[in-house]
């Protein structure tokens, strides 16, 4: 019997974008056919992966005109294939992937890795706003299949569009790491991490200011992203190049070593937005399976995690003087750093990609 075919859209950079690969993945060890389809990006990476990637040269990498010629392409490319399912990542895939999927009769699934039309991004922007805001008015309601990054999600577009989203958490492998080697940090001081997209909004300047009223204490930074040259400038007009350490980018099969080197995380995304107040960042995940303490913002997804599994202390604000506050309680208080510990051990068995991934199941069958 020949296998079933599932074609996979996304935007994201292919190398990158770890979960759409950990779908990929899973859906091949339940005997399907996965094609990847994506773009060339100017800092994309060759990656090797157990099913077909399809990379195609834009003219335009930026704004309407990319929209529009990804998802003309992505139609044409689809409208002259057959496929037994095609996943959508995301609503700026979603239009070619919707109408190709009724014109060729094919089951279409539909992942929202985000809040797309409240992203931080779109804040400000009226007209552009508007147009996503439309698209999902359009689309969502008419998809039978979809599932989504967290709870506040779902409930979001359920309150909405009666649309009864699925959840699936972006959450790790328990053994995430596949190059283990050993590394070290630019530093002998105890050291608070940050690792993901270097993009507005994510607390880190705040937590620059915050590192100056803590002794003893360095921040790391891995990842890229559009506010990184920006980051780099502010870090030497605060004067605390000393203490803030850019490691760069670090392929994900070895960012695992780093991760679990550090003394504590951080999650401070700030609420730019419903798409950054509901999000549940990678980044938690991966700390507590590093077994590392978390300073967490006190948005309601990242605030059910830290409380439920008590992995972490919350801020209420993003003063440097409440952030450093917050992390020296912690540093000194050597009981509860030791029960976090212990409650990240436990956390991880449960929040892994080994239960969450199961209930794909219902959506390829």
């Amino acid at each position: 019997m020949s296998k079933k075919k599932i074609f996979v859209a996304v935007t994201n950079d292919v190398s990158t974008d770890y979960r759409v690969h950990k779908i990929c993945t899973y859906l091949i060890s339940k005997n399907f056919d996965v094609v990847v389809y994506g773009r060339v990006l100017s800092n994309t990476i060759s990656v090797e992966r157990p099913y077909k990637i399809v990379r195609k040269k834009h003219f335009f990498n930026n704004n309407f005109l990319f929209y529009a010629e990804f998802n003309i392409r992505l139609f044409l490319y689809l409208i002259v294939r057959r496929y037994n399912y095609i996943l959508s990542n995301d609503l700026d895939t979603l239009p070619s992937c919707f109408f190709a999927s009724k014109i060729k009769s094919t089951n279409l699934v539909y992942d929202s890795h985000e809040l797309f039309s409240e992203g931080p991004e779109l804040q400000g922007r009226k007209f552009v706003q508007s147009f996503w805001r439309k698209l999902e008015d359009f689309f969502l309601p008419k998809i039978k299949n979809s599932y989504t990054v967290s709870q506040s999600i779902v409930e979001f577009y359920d309150k909405k569009y009666q649309n009864k989203m699925g959840l699936i958490r972006n959450v790790p492998l328990k053994k995430d790491v596949l190059n283990i080697e050993e590394v070290s940090f630019p530093t002998t001081n105890r050291t608070i991490l940050y690792q993901g997209v270097l993009n507005p909004g994510r607390g880190i300047k705040p937590m620059i200011k915050a590192l100056k009223l803590i002794d003893n204490l360095d921040l790391i930074i891995i990842g890229y992203g559009k506010v990184e040259n920006e980051l780099r400038e502010f870090v030497v007009k605060e004067d605390m190049v000393e203490r803030v350490h850019f490691i760069g980018r670090i392929a994900r099969d070895k960012l695992f070593n780093y991760t679990q080197k550090a003394t504590l995380g951080m999650v401070l995304e700030e609420p730019l937005g419903l798409s950054f107040r509901y999000s549940l960042p990678n980044k938690l995940f991966d700390y507590i399976h590093a077994e590392i303490p978390i300073i967490a913002g006190n948005l309601p997804e990242i605030t059910r995690i830290v409380k439920n599994y008590k992995v972490g202390v919350l801020v209420n604000d993003y003063n440097p003087k409440t952030i450093a506050n917050a992390i020296s309680n912690l540093l000194n208080n050597k009981v509860l750093l030791s029960e976090i510990k212990e409650n990240q051990q436990k956390a991880k068995d449960v929040l892994c990609w080994e239960i969450e991934r199961e209930k794909l199941d219902y959506y390829f069958k």
